[in-house]
């Protein structure tokens, strides 16, 4: 055989001199040490001066443990590393360290044994990394994020916070605090101050007289006492803050994402100091975490009140209103109790917002409202139901003692009132049904009241009346409207109107809405707000919710053939659609026929959807939005929504509901309802719809705050799809190509 030889260009093994390989290793942003057996330094780099402040030689004949230990250092993390180090073992940890000054820092340490010749280990090669920053950011923000996203509690995040602050800066003492309705700071979280300390600073005002953190806030800036016992601003508290043991603060004012102040992060000291720099960095992030959960809390405190509180009289709405009485009847049936249910409505309200003015109109419903309140006392349940409509429920309360609250009530109803321009002698109908003798549950209760305060009303108002058999008759009045439905749906009595959608900044068309109307050959033009809870409860809604949409995919149809532009239709359905399993095969078979593609129809639920726990509803959402339809939630913020539903379902559009945007006018709280939505959706990712717009003060409010689409009688009404082409027409100039 023939001895093949290396080419002579063959790559060599570098090599690497002595110098070479301390420069490499000073170099290191690593602080690198060699140390025996013993763990007895032998060589540190530049690194390790750059990192901890000790020189070659200050270092070289030192263990490590008595150039970087400190007050907090954890003892036992140092005998593990020890024990490791002397059982000749790899070993890494992360420690807190302290630097020559004093000041402290996280490193990692990672050991490992150098073997010498005879495989016993000779000495070891440490190499320290400063993981300050990466520490407190993984400790920190990691857990933080992740309470707020599982919506843990305030008081247990900001507990959190504060010791995982304390966790990875042990030489201070962190608390939060949060500014009251009342201008007050109320610690939420100081899991290491003293009980007795606590007690005495919570509820300091927000001002000079508010200690450090009350002027703090006041002064919406950081406020650094060095040292308690000299500073005059701490005059008034030094016994109390020195006697527990502290002698220095940091307050930090939190502020909103709009610089509005939400209450204070203070940090305490031990010993009379300034904050150390890892501090102020410490500080920043822990800043912005608090602000995230203060800010969450308070959308949630506003989501909560506009889904379970009536915005313009503050009484709980009708869901809110419902579940107390739920409780409440359960009570009085443990304790063999009656309740009074009643049913209060306003006589000729329509014809004072006619006159005078919605806005007049508001005020009345406001003052009969907290007249009402007066009489009823604190044991009772007060509601508005919607509109003049207002709800009640007594405990333990007879029908003689009923009627005599009935008395007082039309008596405050009726003491003259300054509405508008004008004084008005208000009046108003109730009706009453008493538990258990006319229904054992509130719908039933409720319902049978509303037949009797109807029934005073017929019998002219200003007065009341006690449910009887036979107003059930208007039970028997539904069964025919029933019939006459289901005969509407095969006849030729149903239609379409549409109301357009604009673009709050172009004032383009975006699409429009479906509205359906009734007009039957007899009774006249019936309201939806009629026959749609009638379809529900006998069952039609499915049948009825199919000839909506073949209708509207048949006018689009139209509509895209012959050039109109009309960009899409959006169709309601309701919660008994979504939990049909063949929706999805429907809308598909509907789209094929007609020529459509899922983008054209924008499909509306109620919040009761979203919240519905049925496999089989939420199953249906999924697939219509694969299938590319839009979903919206409608009248959003009448009822529950839970920002968790909304960030886990596929919803792309909320639809503000029309209440909220005729308050904008004259109602504070509206408005500043109305931006947190818009800020809910834009956070989310979502359109937001507003309905009812009627007033051109309405429509500058909703597009200055960013609401992305309107429509309401500003624009136009719901209109047939003939008398929707001549708008179109009309406004074709300022509308897109389809």
């Amino acid at each position: 055989m023939r001895e093949v030889t290396p080419a002579s260009n063959a790559p060599s093994t570098p090599t690497v001199d002595a110098r070479q390989l301390a420069l490499a290793l000073d170099h290191s942003a690593n602080a690198i040490l060699l140390c025996d057996r013993n763990a007895v330094i032998q060589y540190s780099n530049d690194g390790f001066f750059r990192m901890f402040g000790y020189t070659r030689e200050e270092a070289c004949g030192r263990q490590p443990q008595h150039l970087l230990l400190g007050t907090h250092t954890d003892a036992e993390t140092i005998r593990q590393l020890g024990a490791h180090h002397l059982a000749g073992k790899p070993h890494r940890a992360d420690v807190l360290g302290y630097r020559r000054d004093g000041s402290p820092l996280w490193v990692s340490v990672v050991a490992t044994p150098v073997p010498a010749a005879d495989g016993t280990v000779d000495c070891f090669i440490n190499v320290l990394t400063d993981i300050t920053a990466a520490k407190t950011h993984e400790v920190l923000q990691n857990k933080v994020l992740d309470a707020l996203v599982r919506e843990v509690s305030l008081a247990e995040t900001m507990s959190l916070i504060c010791r995982e602050i304390e966790r990875v800066a042990p030489d201070l003492r962190a608390s939060v605090s949060q500014i009251d309705a009342n201008h007050m700071l109320r610690i939420i979280a100081a899991p290491s101050l003293p009980t007795a300390l606590v007690d005495y600073l919570n509820g300091q005002p927000v001002g000079v007289g508010g200690g450090i953190c009350g002027v703090a806030a006041w002064r919406n800036r950081p406020l650094i006492v060095a040292d308690i016992a000299t500073d005059p601003l701490c005059a008034a508290h030094a016994g109390e803050l020195l006697s527990s043991g502290l002698r220095a603060c940091w307050a930090n004012p939190i502020r909103s994402s709009s610089g509005q102040v939400l209450g204070t992060l203070a940090f305490h000291y031990l010993e009379a100091r300034e904050p150390a720099p890892w501090h102020r960095a410490l500080v920043e992030l822990s800043l912005h975490l608090c602000a995230l959960a203060l800010e969450r809390e308070h959308t949630r405190a506003r989501v909560h009140q506009l889904a379970f509180y009536d915005a313009l009289t503050g009484l709980p709405n009708r869901m809110m209103f419902t579940a107390r009485a739920e409780q409440l009847l359960a009570s009085c049936e443990q304790n063999g109790q009656q309740v009074a249910a009643l049913f209060i409505g306003l006589d000729r309200f329509k014809r004072i917002n006619e006159s005078q003015g919605h806005s007049a109109g508001d005020g009345l419903l406001r003052d009969v409202a907290q007249r009402m309140a007066g009489v009823v006392g604190t044991s009772a349940l007060f509601g508005r139901q919607v509109g003049d409509e207002f709800l009640l429920l007594v405990p333990g309360c007879s029908a003689v003692q009923t009627a005599a609250i009935c008395e007082r009530l039309l008596g405050a109803i009726a003491a003259p009132l300054n509405v508008g321009q004008i004084t008005v002698n208000a009046s108003a109908s109730i009706g009453v049904a008493m538990y258990p003798v006319d229904g054992r549950d509130i719908d039933t209760l409720l319902r049978h009241a509303d037949l009797a305060m109807y029934r005073a009303k017929d019998e002219g108002g200003s007065g009341f009346r006690f449910f009887s058999l036979d107003m059930n008759r208007v039970a028997q009045e539904r069964v025919v409207m029933e019939a006459a439905l289901r005969e509407a749906l095969r006849g030729d009595q149903l239609t379409l109107h549409y109301q357009p959608q604009l673009c709050s900044r172009t004032q383009q068309l975006s699409g429009v809405e479906a509205l359906l109307r009734w007009e039957h050959p007899h009774m006249g033009s019936v309201s939806p707000a009629r026959f749609i809870p009638m379809a529900e409860e006998c069952g039609l809604m499915d049948e009825l919710s199919l000839w909506v949409l073949r209708q509207a995919c048949d006018d689009l149809g139209h509509w895209r053939q012959r050039g109109v532009p009309v960009p899409r239709i959006s169709v309601n359905l309701s919660a008994s659609n979504f939990d049909n399993a063949t929706l999805p095969d429907q809308l598909r078979g509907l789209l094929q026929e007609y020529h459509l593609g899922a983008g054209d129809l924008v499909l509306e639920m109620t919040e009761s959807v979203m919240l519905s726990a049925h496999a089989r509803v939420l199953r249906n959402l999924d697939a219509l939005h694969a299938l590319g339809f839009c979903l919206s939630l409608d009248d959003f913020g009448t009822g529950y929504s839970s920002l968790s539903h909304l960030h886990r379902l596929p919803i792309s559009e909320l639809k503000l509901d029309r209440s909220f945007v005729q308050d904008i006018e004259h109602s504070e709280t509206a408005r500043s309802l109305i931006v947190s939505i818009l800020r809910i959706g834009e956070n989310l990712n979502k359109l937001v719809v507003a309905e009812g717009v009627e007033t051109e003060c309405q429509r500058q409010f909703l597009a200055a705050h960013g609401c992305d689409l309107l429509q309401g009688f500003l624009f136009s009404p719901a209109l047939p799809a003939p008398a929707l082409e001549s708008w179109l027409e009309h406004h074709r100039g300022a509308l897109p190509a389809a």
